[in-house]
């Protein structure tokens, strides 16, 4: 496990000589001094965490709008964009409806009350999956799901953090155990 994360590390590294090339030739050259300023393309482990907990965070809005929120986060936070970028990817349409379902129970444990996750069968009578019956059981998850989704997306964006803070030192961490064990 440590020669993989050692490898996924020195592969980041290298990235980042690459994507500082592509950026001297592009329309986004004259923009390169804000987006160095802002760690922006940095393949380190802080703008690396916070890359991937902007893109973990911003995965959960709805479909166009996760890739310019990510980008607008990893702006704000000073995080990778590519890392976020990648990280929205956790969301696809096999993941949607069992991440929305989480976030209505999420938020049913937040919200007082008695809260019922609604039926598939009673937006799509014959079972079948349409776009339009998606739509509609999701209009029918109601204020549950507006509660748990901001509160899903705080929580996997911890995790995403801290994912990459704890890979990020695990070779670390071994390294100091074996040299603790020889001396």
């Amino acid at each position: 496990m440590m020669q993989t994360l050692c490898t996924l590390r020195r592969w980041l590294r290298g990235l980042e000589p690459q994507v500082r090339a592509r950026l001297e030739g592009s329309w986004l050259a004259r923009f390169q001094p804000w987006l160095e300023q802002r760690a922006m393309f940095r393949f380190q482990r802080q703008p690396l965490a916070r890359g991937v907990a902007a893109g973990m965070f911003c995965g959960l809005i709805p479909g166009p709008l996760q890739i310019p929120g990510t980008l607008l986060a990893c702006a704000w936070l000073r995080g990778n964009i590519v890392a976020g970028g990648v990280a929205t990817f956790y969301t696809n349409p096999l993941t949607t409806v069992p991440l929305y379902a989480a976030a209505f129970y999420l938020g049913a444990l937040v919200m007082p009350g008695e809260q019922a996750l609604p039926a598939w069968s009673s937006v799509s009578p014959g079972g079948d999956f349409s776009v339009q019956a998606l739509a509609t059981w999701m209009q029918a998850l109601g204020t549950p799901l507006l509660v748990g989704l901001p509160t899903l997306a705080v929580v996997m964006a911890l995790l995403g953090y801290t994912t990459v803070q704890l890979l990020w030192l695990v070779p670390a961490l071994q390294r100091k155990r074996r040299w603790g064990r020889c001396c």
